[in-house]
């Protein structure tokens, strides 16, 4: 067994969500989820399937973030492991969503921030033991921190 550690690319302006699913359907599910909430959100979504062809699957209305969801997931290498890029969105319209397509498992991260995943390899393959999201905090927030957190949630429309 080893251990490795898997940066992955995540693109300004992007988010990144990262899964664990069960079946090839999930490619299909997955991306009629994102369409039928955001008609404009722009996505790439790849797919490690982990048994027959063993390929990495892949969808979405964006060719780049296609190539960039792709090259991550292939990288990873782990089975059944799912990565979504999206752009112009957030994953907070999306994550019920997924979480409740019938062949996620597990959602591992959601975010804008740098990403290292932590995966084992084996003689069988790599799995995902979990995931470096962004930076350690520097501190607490204070009173002034508390109202910039306040006015940017309700400055990009998620509080009144």
């Amino acid at each position: 067994m080893e251990l490795k550690l898997v940066p992955l690319s995540v693109p300004s302006e992007c988010n990144i969500i990262l899964g664990q699913s069960h079946f090839i359907k999930t490619v299909e599910d997955l991306h009629e989820i994102i369409v039928g909430i955001s008609a404009e959100a722009k996505f790439g979504l790849a797919f490690c399937e982990a048994s027959a062809d063993c390929l990495v699957r892949v969808s979405g209305n964006d060719a780049n973030l296609k190539k960039i969801a792709s090259e991550n997931a292939l990288a990873l290498g782990a089975g059944h492991s799912f990565i979504i890029l999206l752009e112009g969105a957030y994953p907070i319209n999306f994550l019920n969503a997924i979480k409740q397509c019938q062949e996620v498992c597990r959602i591992y991260c959601a975010t804008a921030n740098r990403v290292e995943v932590i995966v084992v390899q084996t003689e069988l393959g790599r799995g995902i033991l979990g995931v470096v999201d962004g930076v350690s905090p520097r501190g607490i927030e204070t009173a002034e921190d508390i109202k910039k957190r306040s006015q940017l949630l309700r400055k990009i429309g998620y509080k009144l």
